[in-house]
């Protein structure tokens, strides 16, 4: 019996000449011959292999000569070929065990499934590697996708939250703006009127006893400085009611409600609870403001016969409801984005969510409207809103 390490020298002299017959096989082509396999299997039987090393061998070839570098395309003949070279190179061993046949014959299916095996994982290896580089481009593009979406929109937040600044110092510059025009009508155009009037009535009764002309004249003059009076006083209380800063909220209100139901004919009704002039400052101003301008569109877009107004105190909160028997219109961003009352709406819920407070709106075609406002009495009560209320996108629906 031979040596381990004399065998497996024979079969490393078998594996390099059975590596060179099939690598210049191959390179022939289909036309040539297979002698040299044959060959190399007689040497093999001589040196005592048998047809599992004969296996083994042509294994380790077909991995070297043409799994290793080539297309999967070229390499499928390739191995057909192999595969043909390797049963001649059997052939020797078959015929000195005969016995064996049909053990080699299940070995040469072993080995056509292990060569189609190969050949369906190198697909599928070619298959992975372009879904790999597919993906990472596809995760690249979401990832930079991603970044951009994330500045765009830290961007649209810091410019909303500009213009919800800028919105605001625009409001509260309106009001001080009106409180100075105010405050000069009455303090100055008023007091003039009222000198001439009464310079007016002296003329009068020193003139009355000799020239009715100039009585009647005067007269005329005195009507003409007091219709001029109620002018700048009804001008005066439009920009900033003396009441709601000398009486309080409810007096201002009922006051420009008694005016606006003699000018527009549209009854209002106004309920009201104990503890509304807790509201103060600009709170008491955001109420008065948001009352005007929600009648004053009654008046122009509605189509309405009566209002209802209502103001009650809960939870240290004033809730205001204002609702009218008109024809509503469609609350929502895009379909009330021409109509004349949309920038009403805006600057009342500016208006409340400066001191803190929610606004809503509830319409619909051909349904009452009602305009809801939940403003906190308290300080920290204010502050807390707008805190809440910082990361919120604007709407006009309630939620």
């Amino acid at each position: 019996m031979n040596s381990p390490s004399l065998t497996n020298d024979k079969r490393i002299d078998v594996s390099r000449r059975y590596h060179a017959a099939l690598q210049i096989y191959l390179k022939q082509g289909p036309g040539a011959t297979t002698n040299p396999a044959h060959e190399v299997g007689r040497h093999a039987v001589i040196n005592g292999l048998e047809t599992l090393d004969m296996a083994r061998i042509h294994e380790i070839a077909l991995v070297s000569l043409v799994l290793t570098g080539q297309p999967v395309s070229s390499s499928k003949g390739l191995i057909g070929r192999a595969g043909v070279f390797f049963a001649e190179a059997i052939t020797p061993i078959e015929q000195t065990h005969r016995g064996a046949r049909e053990a080699n014959t299940h070995l040469n299916q072993i080995v056509r499934m292990l060569s189609q095996r190969t050949t369906e994982l190198a697909d599928s290896v070619g298959e992975l590697r372009d879904e790999i580089i597919q993906r990472k481009v596809v995760e690249e593009s979401l990832r930079v996708s991603e970044l951009t979406l994330s500045e765009l929109l830290t961007k649209s937040r810091e410019m909303q939250e500009d213009l919800r600044s800028l919105s605001r110092q625009l409001l509260t510059a309106q009001e001080e703006e009106r409180r100075k025009i105010s405050r000069e009508l009455h303090d100055v155009i008023v007091q003039t009127l009222t000198g001439i009037n009464v310079r007016l009535a002296a003329l009068k009764a020193e003139s009355s006893a000799n020239v009715k002309e100039l009585h009647r004249k005067i007269t005329n003059t005195q009507l003409l400085v007091e219709k001029s009076v109620e002018i700048v006083h009804r001008f005066a209380r439009d920009l900033r009611p003396t009441l709601l800063d000398d009486l309080g909220l409810i007096a201002a209100l009922k006051s420009f409600m008694k005016t606006y139901m003699e000018d527009t004919g549209i009854r209002t009704s106004v309920a009201i609870s104990e503890g509304i002039e807790g509201a103060i400052g600009t709170r008491r101003t955001a109420l008065f403001r948001v009352a005007q301008e929600a009648l004053t569109n009654v008046a122009r877009h509605a189509h309405a016969s009566h209002v209802w107004v209502s103001l009650q105190r809960r939870n240290e909160a004033i809730h205001m409801e204002i609702t009218d028997n008109g024809q509503g219109f469609e609350v929502d961003g895009t379909s009330c984005a021409n109509k004349p009352n949309r920038l009403g709406l805006l600057g009342m819920r500016e208006r409340v969510e400066m001191v803190g407070g929610t606004f809503c709106v509830e319409s619909a075609p051909a349904k009452p409207t009602t305009v809801r406002v939940e403003i906190p009495l308290l300080e920290e009560s204010s502050k807390s809103a707008v805190s809440k209320k910082a990361d919120l996108t604007s709407s006009l629906e309630c939620h």
